[in-house]
């Protein structure tokens, strides 16, 4: 069974390789110039080319690149794992190039509703079912179940990227104009646009909130809770440890964010989220 997914899952083509994963690059463009993520442009240097020429912009991987990476699969069940669909429009361009093929019913083209952290777990639980031998509509299965327990949270360092990026439903665009708060960012039911979660004074605070609401979904053990964070790890390690003192059973992964995604939280932004296991 081959697997196809992209860099939001933080993985690198290099290392999707060693895992005989096909992972496509997301792109980023700033300055007129298009790099592809983990290829072209790592997360320090592309804050770096923030901090000098402004605003930047990010994109799926090219549809040229997918439609390859489907074609070196037409003689297995193939499963693709796309960010969640409305966040990225990698899902349904996929999608439709997989309905252009001539062979497609043993493509299975599935939309995380998620993204980084707990789409970085979908592919590894897919990864340890694949080489159990489990068949395609049972891997599909799994990564279900494991959706049940899912949520994202983004705290943003500047709101400008996200109005840019369009994900944002009004409310949360109008709340991105107030100054000196800590907005707390969580995806809409369909997981299609983000929405105001909260607003609190202090980081500690904005995780105290995230950590009351990660309780009411009763995480425990069962679960992972990802840190993910864009160049602020002093910032991301204290987010953690006040995790850790709150859920001393649930393992907790503290992961580096993409250029893809710091266009668009920001540099400085954290996002906090789960998965069951």
């Amino acid at each position: 069974m081959k697997i196809i997914t992209d860099t939001s899952t933080l993985y690198s083509p290099e290392e999707g390789e060693k895992l005989d994963v096909i992972i496509l690059p997301l792109q980023v463009s700033l300055d007129g110039k298009t790099y592809q993520e983990f290829v072209d442009m790592d997360a320090p240097t592309f804050v770096q080319l923030l901090e000098k020429k402004g605003i930047p912009s990010s994109s799926q991987p090219p549809i040229g690149k997918t439609m390859e990476a489907l074609e070196k699969c037409k003689e297995e069940d193939t499963l693709v794992i796309c960010m969640a669909d409305g966040l990225s429009g990698t899902y349904q361009s996929t999608l439709a190039l997989k309905n252009s093929l001539d062979s497609q019913n043993h493509i299975e083209v599935f939309n995380s509703t998620t993204l980084c952290g707990p789409q970085r777990y979908l592919l590894q639980k897919a990864l340890i079912l694949r080489k159990e031998g489990k068949t395609l509509p049972e891997i599909i299965l799994a990564l279900k179940e494991c959706l049940t327990g899912h949520q994202s949270f983004l705290i943003p360092s500047d709101f400008n990227f996200l109005k840019r990026g369009g994900r944002l439903t009004p409310l949360a665009a109008t709340v991105g104009g107030m100054l000196k708060i800590v907005p707390v960012m969580t995806q809409t039911p369909d997981g299609c646009r983000l929405e105001k979660f909260a607003i609190k004074r202090t980081y500690k605070l904005a995780t105290e909130e995230i950590i009351r609401r990660f309780k009411e979904m009763a995480i425990n053990q069962n679960h992972i809770i990802y840190v993910s964070h864009a160049n602020a790890l002093k910032k991301a390690m204290t987010i953690v440890e006040q995790l850790k003192a709150a859920f001393q059973d649930v393992t907790i992964e503290l992961l580096d964010l993409s250029p893809a995604f710091i266009t668009q939280g920001g540099p400085g932004c954290i996002a906090i989220q789960s998965i069951k296991k």
